[in-house]
């Protein structure tokens, strides 16, 4: 059976979990850690990770561990977001912001071609070279490491711009210990500890960090390093600390039967009570680190002597996202809403036998009227096969 569908996991390269904790795990102190930032920097990468702006947690470019969230801590709930100061010296006591590894990987506007007119009306076309950057994520949470591994699927193959900015990235986790109020990584088995696409893995403990290698490139990083193994101790103290992350999520999806349940409830009259308070405002597909709709955009100078083509972020909570010649095909929030869910729960599993959804939470973070996606799903196999409605357009 496949891995996605089962939850099955393994455990990355160069580690074994056992009832004695995880064996062959290193060990990063303060200055450690430190030092694996100083030298993913003079190896070449552009340092991208979490840092506070205008009072949320983002990633950017940043300089070293002075711009990481220090004694932050966040308040998530359905439609709210806040963070305070706990004034420990913890760095990664936090779930997640709006942001992912997606708005580099597969920028919101991508500058795709330049057109310019000269005086005679000559047209010269240029494209705009692929980008030559070697980026180092740090602190990236598992949902994220999954929604990578989600968007490799859609873009890797076909997408040049996105290979020359993925095939060389770094990337150095760090499991969750704090989860947000509107996160189900869990139930989604993505979370909260890695399996899979770091190079190094990472869970902050008291004294510092354990340290797992997921690939051959990880653990060359930790050998430059010297890191020392992780002791009993403190292996054991990052494994309790996923676990308890785990216990303390306070969302659940219960993802059995998930795309049979929802296609056999197109006409369910949930997605009218859904409908009636989406503001198709387009936010959760904005936030989603898996979502890959885009359009491509033409704009042209007041002058009319050089147009530009760029890739965009597009949603299908527009209403033109599905408009062909003779209207729209989904003109009503219910039907967008449902077109949206029954794509990442069920139909995504169709095309790339995964769920598109990784359980981050953000869109319920980020909804301005607080939808849960969890609560839809949950009141929808209430009353699996409900009275029939008119069909929703």
């Amino acid at each position: 059976m496949n891995a996605s569908r089962t939850g099955t996991r393994n455990r990355p390269s160069g580690s074994q979990e056992t009832d004695r904790g995880v064996v062959g795990a290193r060990f990063l102190d303060a200055e450690g850690f430190e030092r694996l930032l100083a030298l993913l920097v003079e190896r070449g990468h552009l340092l991208v990770g979490p840092t506070v702006r205008d009072g949320v947690i983002v990633y950017d470019e940043i300089n070293g561990v002075e711009d990481l969230p220090r004694g932050v801590r966040e308040i998530h709930g359905p439609g709210a977001y806040r963070i305070e100061q706990a004034g420990d010296d913890r760095l990664f006591a936090w779930a997640h912001g709006p942001d992912s590894a997606k708005r580099f990987l597969f920028p919101p506007r991508d500058l795709r071609q330049v057109t310019d007119r000269d005086e005679d009306g000559r047209l010269t076309i240029e494209r705009v070279p692929l980008p030559e950057v070697s980026y180092a994520f740090v602190g990236l949470r598992p949902c994220d490491l999954r929604a990578i591994e989600i968007q490799d699927r859609v873009f890797l193959l076909a997408g040049a711009s996105y290979r020359a900015r993925r095939e060389d990235a770094v990337v150095i986790s760090v499991n969750c210990g704090y989860p947000g109020a509107t996160c189900f990584c869990a139930s989604m088995h993505t979370g909260p500890r890695s399996s899979s696409g770091f190079d190094i893995g990472l869970t902050e403990i008291d004294e510092g960090f354990t340290a797992e290698t997921g690939t051959k490139r990880g653990e060359e990083l930790l050998a430059a390093l010297k890191a020392p193994d992780a002791g009993y101790e403190q292996v054991s103290a990052a494994l309790r600390a996923t676990r308890v992350a785990e216990r303390q999520m306070q969302r659940t999806l219960d993802t059995n039967d998930l795309p049979e349940l929802l296609y056999r409830n197109r006409e369910h009259p949930q997605w009218d009570d859904v409908g009636a308070r989406c503001l198709t405002c387009t936010n959760c597909t904005m936030v989603c680190p898996t979502c890959f709709c885009y359009d491509f955009v033409d704009s042209v100078s007041l002058d009319g002597n050089t147009a530009r083509r760029s890739r965009e972020w597009s949603s299908c909570f527009t209403e033109e996202f599905s408009h062909m010649a003779s209207g729209s095909v989904r003109p009503s929030a219910a039907s967008r809403y449902r077109q949206w869910l029954t794509h990442k729960f069920a139909a995504w599993i169709d095309q790339f036998e995964s769920s598109g959804c990784v359980g981050c939470g953000r869109c319920i973070t980020w909804c301005p009227v607080g939808i849960d996606v969890t609560e839809e799903i949950k009141a929808i196999r209430a009353s699996d096969g409900g009275v029939e409605t008119e069909e929703i357009r």
